[in-house]
């Protein structure tokens, strides 16, 4: 099978588990594959080398920045993002490949399944998670966020491929995440100038709760519905909380 003229792009960080899979998983559809790797402390440039990627060193700049890095290192315009604990599933590799791509104000989305371990979650909102993946970057690209960035493009085609996401290895590893999230969340708040509040941690925990239990129908999806609302609901508590940990710590001591 003969790959498209597309860059696949990857970022990470420590991913020496899970970076073979991924690229491999793009190998039928991207004759190029370019890791930008944060300063991995374990095996994984080495094996992203191994797997036939070009591996390029670059100190974490943020989640938008990160993505957007290797992007004009590439030799094609069709760029294809993927993270490494993603795959592309054989419905997008038939769908990517049986595109025209001939039209650059058109990026393409993909349906993102999310598993914890090997249980797939769909309940509020997990499913069908479309993510723009697949977009030309003279007219597209991410947006220059530091957490939780997206693609911006003209204009979005939706595909029913899909991208299998190993989330969470297990519900211990989903809050270690969200841990390490919300401290990343609250640095990009801060750096926007997102102002410390002592009642907008509770505020915005009650809305994610109420969204996701509520207008997600999480309520009446069973323990997977009420464990997405309560992890969202704590992340969203905590990121805020974390944002008033970091004015205190820069102003020596708690706020009055």
């Amino acid at each position: 099978m003969t790959p498209l003229p597309i860059t696949a792009t990857v970022i990470t960080l420590n991913e020496e588990a899970m970076i073979a899979g991924c690229i491999r998983s793009l190998r039928p559809v991207c004759d190029e594959i370019i890791v930008v790797d944060s300063r991995s402390t374990d095996r994984t440039r080495e094996i992203a080398a191994a797997e036939g990627a070009r591996v390029i060193e670059q100190a974490y700049l943020g989640d938008g920045p990160q993505k957007a890095y290797g992007v004009p290192l590439a030799t094609n315009d069709w760029i294809l993002s993927l993270d490494a604990d993603e795959r592309l599933e054989d419905d997008a590799v038939a769908l990517i490949r049986a595109l025209s791509l001939d039209d650059p104000q058109t990026a393409y989305a993909l349906r993102r399944r999310n598993f914890v371990g090997n249980h797939w979650i769909r309940a509020a909102g997990f499913y069908p998670d479309s993510v723009v993946r697949l977009y030309h970057r003279a007219t597209s690209g991410y947006l220059p966020r530091k957490h939780h960035s997206r693609v911006e493009a003209p204009r979005v085609r939706h595909l029913k491929g899909h991208i299998r996401h190993f989330t969470y290895e297990d519900l211990s590893h989903w809050i270690r995440r969200i841990d390490e999230l919300s401290a990343l969340d609250a640095w990009a708040m801060k750096d926007r100038g997102v102002q410390p509040s002592g009642w907008r941690p509770a505020v915005h925990a009650l809305v994610a709760l109420l969204r996701k239990l509520v207008f997600k129908g999480g309520f009446f999806q069973g323990p997977d519905g009420m464990t997405v609302a309560v992890t969202t609901a704590f992340n969203a508590y905590m990121k805020y909380a974390k944002l008033n940990e970091l004015y205190e710590r820069e102003q020596g001591g708690p706020r009055e």
